[in-house]
């Protein structure tokens, strides 16, 4: 297996596992890149229909405030400036996302910051919660009152966690961004953007070094001790507990599935995602794809609907469950990863955290400087 003999096996070609890799082959390091799946970049992975670019996964905009990381991602591809403005649909009624003054005019008809502020304020004392927030419903009435809570929070979170917002932990929803300000935009961040031509090219510029192999279909797992054995350090950006053969229980995680429908027609929504907030419609929200790059054939367009489900092994995981079980339980996980240093574990599955992909970035930065030798 090592026979080239590489200074690192480097398990998961997302953004985790593919900074490593690069960053490790530019200092003269020999690296072997194994993914179990049949492509590279992750749950970025992208392709092409009809000339539109697809996320296979679910859409990815790339958004950070952090200049070092544009700058890192920049160097292996030409981002293309893409605002995400979400749309809400609830029975029918549509409202601008996330919460601003266009949400608050057209759920309540107020005009000023000074209306809307008194208006949540008014639900706040309604709802009379005069203690810390114990779990999300009593966290979102208490930042945003009770009106945008049941139309825009409660049906969209239950489908998306497969339980009641009474049994998910405030800390899911506090970073929720409020805003008394008619501004659209999702992310809010200083540099917002997509590849031009998709997020494989970008994987397949950062991959592109002497010092770096790549093996696509090889599983970590039917082979680990083999690895083990063979190989001097190995960068695991897989599940955690997998890794640790499960010894302290399995963590959990939520997962989509997609249904994709070719139409004809240029433009079908009109908005790159619409999220259907109300609990009775299955899937959570509706993407066409042709609105983040306007590419692709012009009487063409791709949709998306995206439908949560209960992760099992045989499908990808998505979401960790942040639960205070869950979170101990990986507590446990990281510190045992620490008594082999052989083993460099990171990313999303391997610390168990919802990254956003700048956020990966930065974590494997940080792992880099700690660990790379």
């Amino acid at each position: 297996m090592n026979n080239k003999k590489y200074d690192y096996l480097i398990v998961g070609a997302g953004f985790f596992g593919s900074v490593w890799a690069r960053e490790a082959a530019e200092v003269g390091k020999k690296v072997l890149l194994i993914e179990k799946r049949n492509h590279i970049a992750g749950n970025m992975y992208t392709y092409s229909e009809e000339g539109i670019t697809i996320h296979q996964y679910g859409p990815h905009i790339f958004h950070t405030d952090d200049q070092r990381v544009w700058n890192y991602v920049n160097r292996f591809t030409t981002f293309k400036n893409f605002v995400n403005q979400v749309v809400a649909n609830y029975h029918g009624e549509l409202y601008n996302l996330p919460f601003n003054m266009n949400t608050f005019y057209q759920m309540w008809g107020v005009k000023t910051p000074a209306e809307a502020k008194l208006k949540i304020q008014q639900q706040q004392e309604e709802s009379q919660l005069n203690k810390e927030p114990e779990n999300l419903e009593e966290q979102a009435i208490g930042l945003i009152g009770q009106d945008i809570y049941q139309k825009l929070i409660k049906g969209y979170t239950e489908k998306q966690w497969g339980r009641k917002t009474t049994e998910l932990p405030p800390s899911i929803i506090k970073r929720l961004p409020v805003r008394f300000t008619f501004d659209n935009n999702y992310f809010n961040h200083q540099y917002q953007g997509i590849p031009e031509n998709g997020y494989t090219e970008l994987f397949e510029n950062l991959l592109d070094h002497p010092n770096i192999d790549v093996k696509i279909n090889t599983d970590f797992f039917e082979h680990k001790e083999e690895y083990i054995a063979e190989f001097p350090k190995i960068v695991f950006s897989g599940m955690i507990d997998q890794f640790f053969d499960y010894q302290f229980g399995r963590l959990e995680y939520r997962t989509v599935r997609f249904e994709h429908e070719l139409v004809d027609s240029d433009n079908v929504q009109g908005n790159a995602v619409i999220n259907y907030t109300d609990y009775e419609t299955p899937f959570t929200r509706s993407i066409e794809w042709r609105h983040f790059d306007k590419k692709g054939n012009k009487d063409k367009s791709i949709l998306s609907k995206e439908y949560p489900a209960e992760w099992t092994p045989e499908k990808e995981a998505y979401y960790p469950v942040n639960d205070e079980k869950n979170t101990q339980m990986v507590d446990r996980y990281l510190s045992l990863a620490e008594e082999f240093p052989q083993f460099i574990i990171g990313g999303r599955l391997g610390e168990y955290k919802y990254y956003d992909m700048d956020q990966v970035i930065v974590s494997a930065f940080e792992s880099i400087e700690k660990y790379l030798e």
